[in-house]
């Protein structure tokens, strides 16, 4: 049976509505997409606003629904199930698109499904022209989470190591914020780094060497402030070098610890998701490492690596599909702001 489903992301600072067509035979298919981000809006204030962000979402879902339902030439009442990011995710930011998708649905009369916001990250990269076969190694990269787990289906992950106190991402946007770089912290010292020495500073790369798979950046980001600090002056006329040698820190961490889950599974196929995977240098370093074993590495199109309403769509369509959960007619919404991801594990 054929589900036309509608999907809402509003976990943060994007606004991200989508289109995709689930049949049951193969591989959801995305028929267009929306997205909205608030960056320009918040980049005044160094950082997310929460109550701003809200308001924002209210402002921009509709439109962005649709602008997705113009460019199919579908009609509102085409959609089978509205699917909308249940958590984790700021409340308020987590109530607009709750609250859109479930009236939308009751208006409807069709029934509406809450999706984890990371377990879209995770699935996103089966809407790329590559997209992967499980199971798969997964290396997940999402704001304030880094975690590799083992993935043998829908809803089947196991964890096998995570960040401890700083993630990877956090890392990037706090060290950026020690050098002055403003907002969004993270792209503005990846560009940056491209014009620096990656071997100007010896950083730490910490938990490299543990003998796990757990991940911890508090503490280059405490080596970074003390480099700022030891520049004094000479940081702007060293800057790109000082990103340069950070992100080299972060990206070899992320790639050597990947490689060790690959090692521990004896898994031939790793994927890569959340906002990070569309870094150059992880994407490189990580492909050569990769090829050399001869291990498929599959990504999100970089156009989906952030936030957006089709990861909430094509998860919500592969849940269907796999029968691992059911859309339902309870309207009586609500959001879950800390919701871990091996809550929704089988």
């Amino acid at each position: 049976m054929s589900l036309l489903i509608l999907g809402i992301e509003s976990s943060c600072d994007e606004t991200g509505v989508a289109l995709v067509r689930a049949d049951g035979s193969a591989v959801p298919r995305l028929l267009a997409h929306a997205l909205h981000s608030q960056i320009e809006m918040h980049q005044a204030y160094g950082g997310v606003v929460p109550e701003l962000a809200s308001r924002d979402h209210i402002r921009r879902v509709l439109p962005l629904t649709e602008a997705v339902l113009h460019e199919t030439g579908l009609r509102l009442d085409a959609v089978d199930v509205v699917a909308y990011t249940r958590g984790p995710g700021l409340a308020g930011a987590l109530l607009v698109g709750a609250g859109v998708a479930c009236a939308l649905g009751a208006a409807l009369d069709i029934p509406v499904l809450g999706v984890h916001h990371l377990e879209g990250h995770l699935l996103s990269p089966f809407l790329s022209s590559d997209p992967p076969e499980f199971p798969f190694i997964a290396l997940l990269v999402s704001g304030g989470h880094t975690q590799l787990m083992r993935v043998d289906g829908v809803g089947r992950y196991a964890i096998l190591g995570e960040t401890i106190d700083d993630a990877a991402g956090e890392a990037f946007d706090k060290s950026a914020k020690l050098m002055g770089l403003g907002y969004p912290g993270g792209p503005a010292l990846s560009r940056l780094a491209e014009q620096g020495d990656a071997k100007a500073f010896k950083l730490p790369r910490p938990l490299l060497h543990s003998g796990d798979l757990d991940f911890s950046f508090a503490g280059l980001k405490t080596a970074v402030l003390t480099q700022a600090k030891k520049l004094g002056d000479e940081l702007a006329a060293r800057k790109a070098d000082l990103a340069a040698s950070t992100q080299a820190a972060i990206v070899e961490v992320l790639v050597k610890k990947t490689l060790a889950a690959l090692d521990q599974s004896g898994m031939r196929r790793v994927v890569v998701a959340g906002g990070v995977g569309a870094n150059r240098l992880l994407r490189e370093q990580l492909n050569a490492a990769c090829a050399k074993r001869q291990v498929r590495v599959h990504y999100p199109e970089l156009a989906l690596c952030t936030d957006n309403g089709a990861m909430i769509a094509m998860a919500a369509a592969m849940r269907l599909q796999s029968g691992q959960q059911q859309a339902n007619r309870d309207y009586a919404f609500d959001v879950k702001p800390r919701w871990p991801l091996d809550a929704i594990c089988t």
